[in-house]
């Protein structure tokens, strides 16, 4: 281990008193300053000049940390990333590529794999598709991302098997885990704190309030107290599909003073709503700042200048009436996509689907052979694409979509 000692200088100041990155990333095209941003200082001059020490296994890790938390805190569009499977149910390594540089040109700042849109299944033993999609995910990024795309990789079961997928993921140069506590719904909030402490010390943190619809547990306020004094949490994603819920992680997190836990919706269901919001209690105001979620693993592109355009409306005094009635039919999309109507029980098959229909799947088949789209699905989703077509980015995807395809075909040859 060495001491680092670096030099930073920034010479591009936005103003007397804006916060000023100290290791600010390439920009997304979408990057906001954020009170959680790691690294900042507050500046009233043309320049800053710091030095720092720290000790680290490698000249560039700590450097690559900052950039990636800088990155994560601005606010992304972080797709859920699908497996890719062949109508047989063989894993297509050549759609995975494809899907995964789609989401590079889209603009998307990051990735999750291994989640739930990915299908939990994948690390069951007849499959046995977790460390292969983790470590094909991971050669992709290193050889088409840069530094700061964030790489998160979903984390299950108990502390034994997620301490291990935390160690595979951290190998193979994954920022931070998405954790899911679903093996752990029944534990007291004891055991379900110590286990997120013992995994926390493996990688870093991306806490995870997944709905019971679909396999998560109910975690009150007092759990997210807690989990916020956790050292190396750095961001939560709220998934309650419940507003209730909802609050009580972001007031867990104002109330534990952490500016450097970044809050990502999950809510498919309520996307723009969260993402335009300030929630303010007891004199401090906090922003859900980007998502990680399974709808914006479809239309990425349109995600995308979506988030821009939240960027900058966040930034006036006041929001256009206009996107309440975006956030309604963004939410009129997602509850056909992931078959609300039905439980949620087509909502893999339905993110598959589109994505088939565009060329970046060979299919939508799940693991399970019978997870399959509900009936009237399909339907469905020919009348919101229909209706929709601002949400979409068909055009974007069929001129590069060739590109993608063959570059991808001679990278598994």
């Amino acid at each position: 281990m060495r001491n680092i000692r670096a030099t930073v200088s920034r010479h591009q100041v936005g103003g007397a008193g804006r916060p000023v990155c100290l290791c600010d990333p390439p920009e997304h095209g979408y990057k906001t300053p954020h009170p959680s941003d790691i690294g900042v200082v507050t500046a009233t001059t043309a320049s800053v000049d710091t030095t720092w020490n720290h000790t680290y296994p490698k000249d560039t890790e700590y450097q690559d940390m900052t950039k990636w938390r800088s990155a994560l805190n601005s606010g992304l569009v972080i797709p859920a990333c699908p497996l890719a499977l062949r109508p047989d149910g063989t894993w297509s390594q050549q759609h995975q590529q494809t899907l995964l540089k789609y989401y590079l040109a889209a603009g998307a700042g990051g990735v999750a794999i291994a989640v739930h849109t990915t299908q939990f299944s994948i690390r069951d033993p007849q499959h046995a598709l977790f460390q292969p999609v983790l470590k094909l995910t991971a050669e992709v990024l290193d050889e088409f991302a840069a530094p700061d795309f964030v790489r998160v990789a979903g984390i299950c079961g108990d502390t034994n098997q997620a301490t291990q997928e935390a160690s595979i993921a951290a190998d193979l140069g994954y920022h931070c885990g998405l954790l899911n506590l679903s093996a752990l719904k029944n534990e007291s909030e004891d055991t379900q704190i110590e286990h997120c402490r013992k995994v926390s010390q493996v990688l870093p943190v991306f806490g995870f309030y997944l709905q019971p619809a679909v396999g998560g547990c109910l975690l009150g306020f007092n759990f997210w107290k807690r989990f916020c004094e956790l050292e190396n949490v750095v961001a939560i994603k709220i998934a309650a599909f419940n507003r209730y819920q909802t609050w009580d992680v972001v007031r867990a997190v104002i109330e534990s003073g952490r500016d450097d836990i970044v809050l990502y919706t999950g809510n498919d269901d309520n996307i723009i709503n969260d993402l335009l919001t300030p929630f303010r209690y007891q004199g401090t105001t906090r922003r859900i700042v980007g998502g990680l979620l399974g709808q914006w693993a479809v239309w990425t592109k349109a995600a995308v200048h979506m988030l821009q355009e939240i960027h900058k409306a966040v930034q006036q005094p006041q929001l256009p009436a206009e996107w309440l009635t975006r956030n309604m039919e963004l939410t009129d999309a997602n509850a056909v996509i992931f078959d609300a109507a039905n439980d949620f029980h087509g909502c893999i098959p339905g993110i598959n689907e589109i994505l088939r229909r565009q060329g970046l799947l060979p299919s939508a088949r799940c693991l399970d052979a019978g997870e399959i789209l509900s009936p009237g699905q399909a339907e469905e989703l020919d009348r919101i694409q229909a209706a929709y077509p601002h949400l979409t980015d068909d055009d974007f995807v069929q001129s590069h979509l060739n590109e993608w395809l063959a570059s991808s075909d001679a990278q598994t040859a």
